[in-house]
């Protein structure tokens, strides 16, 4: 690798490292924009407060001075049509202008608060109206209604002089509020031009300070980062041994080396994912033979231990019936000890086969009417139903992508469920309730029964589990752990809802269309150590 002693020395600003040069660059750009960018705030200020002042003040003054107008005018229309006919009809044009004079010349006072000029033409206005409305309008106005009023004929000229002098006090008032309204506009367009300029020399400025900039960079960082371009894009082929070669001014070389770095950090990196990788397919390889096993129990759980156990069974059953009562007491009851524990192994190993087909062999999923597979699982179940009384209800269900197997599994070990832990005298109700929820639908079993402590609740969804000994209820205790298989490989979740009183309510979604990847679910390792257990 070459290094830069290796090169002529540079001279003058080729000896400038890329820090002081942007420090340079940045130190004069940003004089020179702070200088620009303080007159262009000064001018943005100017011309906003010039603005304001001609929208807010200016403009609306001189609208509200001819509205003053107005009303004045409406006035002395109104009081000099009532004094020369008497009739009420002209009062009302006085008064509304009498409200509007009050309302435009507190506006005005509020307006013009900051100019004292425009306020002493406001007061003159005001003080030559209420000269004239206390010297002619409100004596008129006070005559009596239904005839002419003296007053308006007697001060008919006095009354002229002083209007004469309301008008020449409006009229100069508008006058001044015109000039100064004009006055600000051209200040406006002034200072706008002036923005202008800065502005336009700001953009300047920049496009100058741009082309600078992209020479810089040209001269002092284009061929080092070329080089760099072309080590990484090496090493970025495939040639990892590559090293990065470290050239240009002391930052440049500085990050040469910190990639090179992560070049060699990458190599080491890469040795260990390939000693993950290798340990990744070993264990691939466990789990291939571990499920190879699992499926060597399910055949051996369906076919080899079904036989011998089928013999057990009806040989100890065949003994039960054949010498029952002639043997003593105790052989009766070691007997039907042999039977009961045949016929509960038989039923353990039929459950854990149908356990270990959940997502194995049971896995075609097609559009599966949840209503129908619940009716199907209800006439399956219709001899512990009728025993019991009980009474099911639901709601409409929908139609799902799913496996229906597997579904008429589920429903049929959650009513049974329901109907099993009834309370005792008591006769079971069961309502199965669906909601849509988002992309899922949530599904709940409601009963009356003996309900479910939540300390136990998520102990019941593991395999083996039973809350109560088998004399009391009968089961393997398999029924809720295959529930939750059965959600789980389609893609929802289950549970039991803890606020729900008076009997048991479990609650538990599925989604409406099967998850892309179905995991295949195999049976967990405690299952396989209790089996290997029970012969």
């Amino acid at each position: 690798m070459t290094g830069d002693h290796d090169q002529p020395p540079a001279r003058g600003l080729y000896a400038w490292t890329t820090r002081r040069w942007l420090r340079v660059g940045v130190a004069v750009s940003l004089t020179i924009l702070t200088l620009l960018g303080a007159t262009g705030a000064w001018i943005l200020a100017r011309t906003g407060t010039l603005s304001n002042d001609l929208a807010d003040v200016r403009s609306p003054a001189v609208s509200t001075a001819l509205h003053l107008e107005s009303a004045i005018l409406n006035q002395e229309t109104g009081i000099r049509g009532y004094g020369l006919t008497g009739s009420p009809d002209f009062i009302g044009p006085y008064e509304q202008g009498l409200r509007r004079q009050q309302e435009d010349i507190r506006q005005l006072t509020s307006l013009l608060r900051d100019d004292p000029t425009a306020l002493n033409d406001l007061e003159t206005v005001r003080d030559a109206v209420t000269r004239w409305q206390d010297g002619f309008a409100r004596p008129i106005a006070a005559s009596s209604p239904g005839a002419p009023s003296p007053l308006a004929s007697e001060r008919a000229a006095e009354g002229k002089a002083a209007f004469d002098t309301v008008r020449a006090a409006l009229a100069h008032q508008q006058q001044r509020l015109l000039a100064e309204r004009d006055h600000a506009r051209d200040d406006l367009k002034t200072t706008m031009a002036r923005r202008n300029w800065v502005f336009g020399a700001i953009a300047l400025l920049i496009l100058v300070l741009t082309a600078l900039v992209f020479e810089g960079l040209r001269r002092g960082i284009r061929t080092p980062l070329e080089q760099l371009e072309a080590d990484a894009r090496i090493v970025a082929g495939g040639d990892f041994d590559h090293p990065i070669a470290a050239t240009g001014p002391a930052d440049l070389r500085h990050l040469s080396d910190e990639i090179d770095f992560m070049r060699r950090r990458l190599v080491r990196e890469l040795a260990f994912t390939e000693q993950a990788r290798l340990r990744l397919d070993a264990q691939a390889a466990n789990l291939e033979r571990s499920n190879a096993e699992l499926e060597q129990f399910a055949y051996v759980a369906s076919h080899d231990l079904q036989e011998p156990l089928r013999k057990v069974s009806s040989f100890t059953q065949l003994l039960q019936r054949r010498y029952a009562g002639q043997l003593d007491e105790r052989a009766d009851k070691y007997i039907g000890f042999a039977v009961d524990g045949a016929n509960r192994m038989q039923v353990l190993i039929n459950d854990l086969l149908e356990f270990s087909r959940v997502g194995r062999v049971h896995n075609a999923h097609s559009e599966a009417d949840l209503d129908e597979i619940l009716q199907q699982a209800l006439s399956a179940l219709s001899v512990g139903i009728e025993e019991t009384g009980a009474t099911i209800t639901h709601d409409p269900l929908p139609t799902l992508i799913a496996d229906p197997t597997q579904i008429g599994m589920l429903w049929q070990n959650l009513i049974s469920n329901a109907v099993k832990f009834h309370r005792p005298g008591e006769q079971p109700r069961i309502h199965v309730t669906a909601t849509p929820e988002g992309e899922s639908w949530r599904f709940t079993v409601t009963d009356n029964g003996i309900g479910i402590d939540p300390e136990y609740a998520d102990k019941i969804f593991v395999i083996f589990q039973r809350l109560h000994t088998k004399d009391a209820y009968p089961g393997s205790g398999i029924g809720l752990a295959m529930c939750k298989k059965i959600v789980e490989f389609h893609g929802g979740t289950i549970a039991v809802d803890p606020h729900h009183r008076d009997g048991a309510c479990i609650t538990f979604t599925l989604a409406a269309q099967p998850p892309r990847e179905p995991v295949p679910v195999a049976l967990p390792q405690a299952v396989r150590a209790d089996t290997e257990q029970t012969p």
